[in-house]
């Protein structure tokens, strides 16, 4: 089987399905998004289980509050209530949507929002000078996911790391488990540690099961003394089969006239674009 799911430009998949109107007839659009884990991760009962796309209306100037709060951005969570604000269908809980699935739909309401250029400054790989690049974010590939559950219809998957030879059972990571790491890394910072264990603080949260045993002090003891070829050998694969939007771009440095692939930030800058 392999590696990657099927890519194809993000843009590609996005479809207008309808408007909204407000009170004085301006029509907001209502564009279907493509889901790049086809609802493949969520049990049934689920609104996403099985659902290939989503609909989502574009960005208002009740969403740039959400983006502007104080006590969302100290709490991490502007993403998750952005997204819930714009889902047309409000039972879904986006807080355990996984992260490549609330990224598809980050991106796209921001290209509904502010249109598909993205100018950010990014680091050349080559000589290491900083400079503004534009990027097209309908240009973005969409990697959908490509290998099975252990049960379907479950965030659950499985791998065999290849020195211990132990059966690893992981997940890819939801919106909440993104919110907790930012939170214990924040923790450590302010307690004087340095957040520099971010490796294992991952897998603490992506793998379920050693085994079989599912016992969580058990699990994060196994983590920070797995061989290191373990740890690189089960990160890739999930790196590798991670549904979501690939964020690597190109770059053409104007310093050393290099181009080189670079990993789009997604920094305060993404929805507030130069005028």
């Amino acid at each position: 089987m392999s590696n990657r799911g099927s890519n194809q430009v993000f843009s590609g998949g996005i479809q207008q399905t309808d408007v909204m109107k407000d009170s004085f007839g301006y029509e907001v659009p209502v564009e279907s998004v493509p889901l790049p884990s086809l609802g493949k991760v969520y049990p049934d009962g689920n609104p996403l289980s099985g659902q290939e796309t989503v609909e989502i209306r574009a960005m208002t100037a009740r969403e740039e509050d959400i983006l502007t709060s104080r006590a969302l951005i100290k709490k991490g969570t502007v993403i998750t209530h952005l997204i819930q604000s714009c889902l047309i269908d409000k039972s879904i809980d986006v807080k355990n949507m996984i992260s490549g699935d609330r990224n598809a739909l980050m991106i796209s309401l921001r290209i509904t929002g502010y249109g598909q250029e993205y100018g950010v400054e990014v680091e050349c790989p080559a000589c290491g000078t900083r400079s503004k690049q534009d990027f097209d974010l309908a240009a973005l590939e969409v990697k959908t996911l490509d290998i099975d559950p252990v049960t379907p219809g479950t965030n659950e998957f499985e791998f065999v790391l290849p020195v211990t030879k132990k059966k690893v059972h992981f997940k890819f990571l939801t919106g909440a488990d993104e919110e907790e790491i930012a939170i214990v890394q924040e923790r450590k910072k302010k307690s004087g540690f340095k957040a520099d264990n971010l490796i294992t603080t991952r897998l603490m949260y992506s793998i379920v099961s050693i085994d079989g045993i599912t016992d969580k002090s058990k699990i994060n003891g196994f983590i920070r003394n797995m061989p290191a070829r373990d740890s690189l050998a089960l990160r890739r694969f999930i790196d590798q089969n991670e549904p979501g939007i690939d964020m690597k771009s190109w770059m053409s440095c104007q310093s050393c006239f290099a181009d080189s692939e670079v990993r789009l930030p997604l920094g305060a800058t993404f929805f507030w674009p130069d005028a």
